[in-house]
């Protein structure tokens, strides 16, 4: 499907390149009764302009199949405001209407009461959303940074008393005030057939705005320097975890000429190799942060920011600042070994010739890109194609001299802001100072000491495994696939495509997962990938393997589930041999649990488990797996004491056992592959993997053990209080599916377009409608039992949405009235159109799409009609997908919404709502004042740790079943 790339942006100097894009310098320039303006105009484009009405830009772009959300959207930061449309460009009258849309925010955006106090509520949510944990630190860091600067004092979000309060006479002066056409351009990137008539569509819908005579002059705003570091010791009681950021200032570099490009690749180099030295430093004994990484970043215009950032355990951020002050002043005193440059030199070639293999296929993304920064920041438009060029000339002469350089920039002596955050109060700002005086006086002396590099093994694989032969071969030719049944039993199936030059995918799966385990040993053997992945499991330490693969674009993990163990792949084709033996190297590594391993695995995991107690919403999921899914210890949350029962060795143990036998795999490999090249490697590293004498976890899809799921058979509605530092309030709605075996491969489908519908009409009602909310979602889940042949599929249909407290259950009788009249009426011809359309170009698109064949391809070999032959199933599938399409009208989507949920909605479902745990006093004072006080609401904020522990329960209950 050929596609057009509208984004629009609005700023300080007059450019007009070849895109959308149309962008202001917008929150910094609010004043004081403005601050939020900015991003409630971007709200109400969207809701009405000259030409259009009551959202009627979303209905028509969903109506072409341009997803709200995904194809149709906008940011505003302090700098510009960015819209940005992707619409499909098969029939121009669609793509000259997008073209008008865009026209239409530069100019005609429509600013009534009505209009700001249906998009209030929205941007509200919008609002309550940021007030979370991640969100009130890295507001406090900004404030931080940007000190004695406007921008300060204009986060992008805005005050909620201006949200509240703001008058449409203000919000149309600042839009009249800073839209204009001067600070915006437009950039339109596809396939097009004719670029010349784009143009022309561009200046029909543009030639009658007329520019104002004197606009006014967009000021330049400084960010202050300071000589002393600025230090912070922030405390979060639900903080993810403790961490330590260290952000130094400097001025934004220009990039005009070569030498400008070279020093950037010279950057790039520093912070390749200080991640590769931060990485192997948190795998040593007794590490001082779990994770640590480093990148430079612009912040605002004028500044950028070198930016350290790390994780680490309770009451660590001194060690933990102190190591990484100490690492970057030993770069300062002795460079970086030109080891290392060469693996910093191997990534970025690596990098860069995936990107030049691919220019064709990403060349829409990559010109868009570079449009938006060449007039957002003056950047030239360079090409990938030349800069493939300079990367092959310039980065062989680049010197460890050059890069080491770059530690300076790290410097505490200027512009530097040193944080701590802890859930509890340990670090004081006098414990940072002496830490930083501390390292200053090392490096002044002398005192630290070289970086002592360790051994690299030249290969992966230290003696070749003799290759297996094909005992079958089948060929697909309906879906272009290919079969090989392998010596070892292993079934491999390729699809040779020309999608992306530079991807390979791959994936392996096996029946038998946790859900066979007992209670007793669950805990433990779930643990296994964690355990084993942090000791090695493909023969290296993951420090040595990451030395070992720089220049390779090689990739393989590995997810136990309830019923399938699995790993997948993603390389370039010129490293498919590397990727295949990361493969072999799983199946016939013994990993073997070590102490301090475990220790540091350990750490990492109870840190989790607390950062878990101590989000609001912890509760809340909680509660929501309890009543849909029941109290068995697969859906239990875990806990501390659960973690000190594990077992490493019966850990290590299981993850070997999981990754043994070759025999019990079917392996789907999706890709630029040349059968001629990749065969041999298939039967080199995959057949060669040995089989063991007697079979270890073989399991039969009939025979496993099914999860013990049991959906509620009444209406049960609960709130979940918790303590919060900013109050907090989310809704799972959720309903029991239960698809009959007879009907399942139709009703797979409808179930899929069922949810989109849903979704669609519940935005629709809370949003466009009521103003309450800012998005929505619905998922499904088929999970509910095992993949069996025979017996129904269950699972359930989940709506989510965060709002305000107060008007908690007044939204979900409303969603609930939506679905009961979606049941009873049935959608009208618009709505059904609009989900097909959506469906359709996402069908179009992934057909294009290396990772939509591999998951077609594994779903055929999962499905339940699978009898052997999977082009067969292949074709039931699209057959199944097609009729549903040709059937559905607003009659059969009716009765679809009898059949897949409840019919009355209202007499089976589950409401969960989580709501903030508020003082006998406070409750006291409600009752008398008759009306709780609004307060903020926020969404779960995101981990500081990189390290998230979830239960493997919890992965499996995400996957679906197969039809």
């Amino acid at each position: 499907m050929e596609h057009f790339c509208l984004d629009m942006l609005t700023r300080t100097d007059l450019s007009l390149d070849m895109f959308h894009t149309s962008k202001i310098l917008v929150t910094v320039l609010e004043e004081e009764e403005e601050r939020g303006v900015a991003h409630i105009v971007e709200h109400l484009a969207f809701s009405a302009t000259k030409k259009y009405s009551n959202h009627d830009i979303v209905k028509f772009l969903e109506s072409i199949g341009a997803e709200f959300g995904a194809c149709q959207n906008a940011v505003t930061s302090a700098d510009e405001t960015v819209y940005e449309l992707f619409v499909p460009v098969d029939k121009p009258e669609l793509l000259s209407q997008a073209i008008s849309v865009l026209a239409e925010f530069s100019s005609e955006v429509r600013v009534s009461a009505d209009d700001l106090e249906k998009e209030r509520g929205a941007v509200l949510e919008e609002y309550r959303g940021s007030r979370n944990a991640n969100g009130r630190m890295q507001d406090a860091h900004w404030v931080l940074m940007m000190e004695g600067s406007k921008y300060a004092e204009r986060l992008p979000i805005g005050l909620e008393k201006v949200i509240r309060t703001v008058s449409p006479n203000t919000v149309k002066q600042f839009y009249k005030k800073w839209y204009h056409l001067h600070n915006m351009a437009l950039i339109a990137v596809g396939d097009f057939p004719d670029t010349q008539s784009v143009v022309k569509m561009i200046k029909n819908h543009f030639e009658d705005k007329v520019p104002v005579v004197d606009p006014p002059i967009i000021p330049q705003f400084t960010v202050p320097s300071h000589e002393e570091p600025r230090y912070s010791s922030f405390v979060e009681s639900e903080a993810a975890g403790s961490a330590v950021m260290i952000s130094c200032k400097v001025p934004v570099d220009e990039l005009k000429t070569v030498k400008d490009y070279r020093n950037l690749l010279a950057e790039s180099m520093f912070f390749h190799a200080l991640n590769q030295r931060f990485f192997k430093l948190s795998r040593k004994k007794d590490p001082p942060y779990f994770s640590c990484s480093a990148a430079a970043d612009v912040l605002v215009r004028p500044t950028k920011a070198y930016i350290m950032t790390s994780s680490c355990k309770q009451n660590g951020t001194i060690a933990a600042l102190e190591s990484m002050l100490i690492e970057v002043a030993r770069v300062r005193m002795h460079g970086f070994s030109e080891r290392e440059i060469s693996v910093a030199r191997a990534l970025l070639m690596s990098e860069i010739e995936s990107a030049y293999l691919e220019r064709d296929q990403m060349q829409s993304t990559n010109l868009r890109d570079e449009y938006i920064q060449h007039f957002l920041r003056n950047e030239p438009v360079v090409g990938i194609e030349y800069e493939a060029q300079l990367h092959k000339t310039l980065l062989p002469n680049v010197s460890a001299a050059e890069v080491s350089k770059y530690s300076k920039n790290f410097r505490t002596s200027c512009n530097c802001v040193i944080k701590t955050i802890e859930p509890h109060a340990a670090a004081t700002v006098d414990d940072l100072r002496t830490v930083v005086s501390t390292v200053r006086t090392l490096e002044e002396e002398g005192n630290i000491s070289p970086w002592d590099d360790e051994s690299i093994p030249e290969e992966i694989i230290s003696t070749q495994p003799n290759p297996g032969h094909v005992v079958e071969q089948f060929e697909y030719s309906s879906i272009g696939a290919m079969e090989l049944i392998l010596s070892n039993g292993m079934r491999v199936c390729y699809k040779c495509t020309d999608f992306f030059d530079d991807q390979v995918l791959f994936t392996g799966f096996s029946y038998g997962g946790l859900s066979e385990l007992q209670e007793s040993e669950y805990f433990s053997c779930s643990m296994g990938p964690t355990i084993a992945g942090e000791i090695g499991i493909f023969g290296h330490r993951p420090s040595v393997l990451a030395d070992m693969l720089a220049g390779k674009r090689a990739e393989v993990g590995t997810s136990l589930g309830a019923y399938m163990r699995s790993f997948s792949g993603d390389c370039s084709p010129s490293d498919l041999e590397t990727a295949l033996q990361l493969v072999y190297q799983l199946f016939v590594t013994n990993v073997e649990a070590g102490e301090e391993d475990v220790k540091i695995v350990m750490q990492m995991a109870e840190e989790s488990v607390r950062a878990q107690e101590r989000d609001p919403y912890t509760a809340f999921s909680n509660r929501v797996r309890e009543i849909n899914y029941g109290s068995s210890y697969f859906f239990r949350p875990i806990k501390i004491n659960n973690l000190r029962k594990v077992d490493p060795i019966k850990a290590c143990e299981y993850f070997n056992n999981c990754f043994k036998d070759p025999s019990t795999f079917t392996v789907v490999i999706v890709g630029n592959i040349e059968p001629g090249i990749a065969c041999p490697l298939i039967l080199q590293y995959l057949g060669g993997i040995p089989r063991p004498p007697s079979p270890i976890m073989n399991f039969k899809r009939d025979e496993l053990k099914g999860l013990p799921f049991t959906f509620p058979s009444a209406v049960i509605r609960e709130v979940v209080r918790s303590p919060m530092v900013e109050a907090q309030c989310s809704v799972q709605l959720c309903f029991p599916v239960e698809l009959k075996n007879e009907h399942m491969m139709e009703d797979v489908h409808l179930t899929g377009l069922m949810s989109k519908l849903l979704e669609t009409k519940i935005l629709q009602v809370l949003r466009f409608k009521h103003g309450q909310i800012y998005s929505a979602g619905v998922s499904v889940f088929l999970g509910g039992n095992k993949p069996s042949r025979v017996g129904n599929i269950r699972g359930d249909i989940s709506v989510n949405f965060s709002c305000d407290p107060e008007i908690s259950s007044t939204l979900v009788n409303l969603a609930l009235d939506e679905i009961l009249r979606l049941q009873e009426e049935g959608p009208s011809d618009d709505d059904v159109s609009t989900i097909l359309e959506i469906e359709q170009r996402a069908h179009e698109n992934g057909l294009q799409e290396n990772y939509y064949w591999l998951e077609r391809i594994l779903r055929s070999y999962q499905s339940r009609i699978y009898s052997g032959d999977v082009g067969a199933t292949f074709k039931i599938q699209d057959e199944g997908r097609n009729g549903v399409r040709n059937t559905l009208t607003p009659a059969t989507a009716q009765l679809a919404l009898q059949r897949i949920i409840p019919f009355p909605c209202k007499k089976q479902y589950t409401v969960v709502i989580l709501m903030p745990q508020s003082s006998c006093l406070k409750r006291l004072r409600s009752f008398i004042n008759t009306r709780d006080p609004k307060i903020l609401v926020g969404v779960a904020g995101s981990a500081i740790l990189g390290f998230t522990l979830w239960k493997y329960s919890q992965r499996a209950a995400s996957s679906s079943a197969s039809a």
